[in-house]
């Protein structure tokens, strides 16, 4: 337990969820019966009632309500309300560190819906240097009352009031539960004897029980969003510079690994460099002999399949000239489209495949023949 805000929030991490509960002399505590109606509409008639209890306008305080009781005519609600001004002086070193609560609520409701969710309580326990009192129902705030002191000649005068006040808001002033702090044990028997009720002592509440009662003010909510979007972008952020470092590595393990292979090829290439030249060598030698020992390039070969690939009599070679490295045949056709019909068996003639065969644009003659040139390359 620590003495002051500032030692808290020095405890607090920016994940952290925080919720903020409000001693009871930094609100104002009202019991309200409203007569029930369309749940749509309940909350607005609330908000009425409250505004017109406040001292203050709409626009300084923020508002909430619980219901403690409903049937189907009337409804009883406890209603909560806390100067924005007041309240950002309290929570000053949380805002000022960017620590925006998710919850705003009254300790006093954390501690009644801990240890008397169900009917009526009284409350007795310190907040800081002053002890207050309060009025519960099921769990909820319904009247609060700070306590001068504490000793047994001012109790006598304190808790009568207070029941009375109890007893004008329509509470009965019998208290089934009556709590008592810990730290408050020697004045059990004090405040049976004015209450003529048992008194139990509670601890402190680790953690107490959650409640609904939130008076989070609108522009705080509207900045815990902003942190919020802030954080979730930060994060996003954050991700994409992990993801994008993780990628250079990546690279770079590449790089490294692209730049041995390399080394390893240009290594195995030196070893291997004198093999290779000799195939080299080898494979230029035999093309160099191939017109010599192939047949496919034998002139009477070549010739042989040339005449069996003549579309007709009126296609006639000229013309034929052979050398290492390409041969060419000179014709006269009756038509260009003979000449190129020749030229078309050549190129498909499976005894030249050996040959890239082609033809320019025939020569027309004054007689209509056409004279054309094919010339082929081994391949």
């Amino acid at each position: 337990m620590l003495p002051t805000l500032d030692e808290v929030v020095s405890l607090l991490k920016a994940e952290d969820d925080v919720v903020f509960s409000l001693p009871v002399m930094a609100v104002l505590a009202q019991r309200f019966r409203l007569p029930t109606l369309d749940p749509a509409e309940f909350p607005e008639m609330v908000r009425i009632q409250i505004e017109k209890a406040l001292p203050f306008s709409p626009e300084e305080v923020t508002t909430d309500f619980e219901l403690i009781e409903q049937n189907e005519t009337e409804s009883v609600i406890s209603a909560i309300a806390v100067r924005n001004e007041q309240l950002a002086e309290i929570a000053a070193p949380l805002l000022e560190r960017g620590f925006i609560p998710r919850q705003v609520t009254v300790y006093a409701a954390q501690r009644a819906t801990t240890h008397a969710p169900e009917g009526r309580a009284l409350l007795i326990y310190p907040e800081g240097e002053m002890f207050v009192s309060a009025v519960t129902e099921n769990g909820k705030v319904s009247l609060t009352r700070t306590l001068d002191s504490v000793e047994p000649e001012h109790l006598k005068m304190e808790l009568p009031q207070l029941a009375l006040s109890a007893e004008l808001q329509g509470i009965s002033a019998s208290f089934p539960n009556v709590l008592l702090d810990e730290t408050c044990y020697e004045l059990r028997e004090t405040v049976q004897g004015i209450l003529d009720s048992h008194a139990e002592l509670v601890g402190v509440e680790t953690p107490p029980a959650s409640t609904t009662l939130n008076l989070l003010p609108e522009s705080w909510r509207q900045r815990r969003s902003r942190l919020a979007r802030r954080g979730e972008w930060r994060k996003r952020f954050i991700r994409a510079g992990g993801a994008y470092i993780g990628l250079l590595f990546l690279c770079l393990v590449y790089l490294i690994y692209v730049r041995l292979e390399i080394g390893r090829v240009n290594r195995l290439s030196t070893r291997d460099n004198p093999q290779t030249e000799f195939v080299r060598a080898t494979e230029a030698t035999w093309k160099a002999l191939a017109p010599a020992i192939d047949s496919r390039y034998y002139p009477v070969e070549i010739l042989l399949h040339l005449f069996e690939s003549l579309p007709s009599p009126d296609v006639r070679i000229t013309a034929y000239n052979q050398s290492a490295r390409q041969i060419s045949v000179d014709g006269e056709a009756n038509s260009a489209a003979l000449a190129y019909q020749f030229a078309d068996k050549v190129k498909k003639n499976p005894g030249l495949q050996v040959f890239q065969f082609d033809m320019v644009a025939p020569r027309i003659l004054p007689n209509d023949h056409a004279q054309f040139r094919l010339e082929g390359k081994p391949r």
